[in-house]
């Protein structure tokens, strides 16, 4: 019996998977980066707002701003710990398919062509 393998085509599924790791890591990053930057924005519109109702001397109001920045540092602490949460899990993940793809080349193959062909399957249903 006579084996039609290609040597290469090893190296050709680990570039792919090399490719495929480095596409999820810097689309990670990107996400971070946007949803960073638009939760920023929101803090700082609402740092603002106390800011501009510091001068009014009601007591509700100033009940109001309290609770505000209280809420306010509260959501700066969890982001920061959410952000390191969801980018070590990212790193675990990526690293966690990189192992599983050098070890397994010819298994991932065909998960990625079966993700491929469900995402084909679905993306065909939704346009009729």
């Amino acid at each position: 019996m006579e084996s039609n393998y290609d040597g290469n085509l090893d190296e050709q599924v680990r570039g792919a998977a090399d490719r495929v790791s480095s596409d999820v890591r810097s689309g990670a990053r990107n996400v971070q980066s946007t949803a960073s930057r638009e939760v920023q924005n929101l803090i700082a519109d609402v740092e603002d707002l106390v800011a501009k109702v510091a001068n009014f001397k009601d007591a509700d109001v100033a009940k109001v701003r309290g609770r505000v920045e209280n809420a306010l540092e509260s959501a700066k602490q969890s982001i920061a710990s959410g952000t390191a949460t969801v980018r070590r899990q990212a790193r675990q993940v990526a690293s966690s398919a990189d192992g599983y793809v050098r070890e397994s080349p010819w298994q991932a193959l065909g998960i990625a062509a079966l993700v491929g062909a469900a995402i084909g399957f679905l993306a065909a249903r939704r346009r009729d």
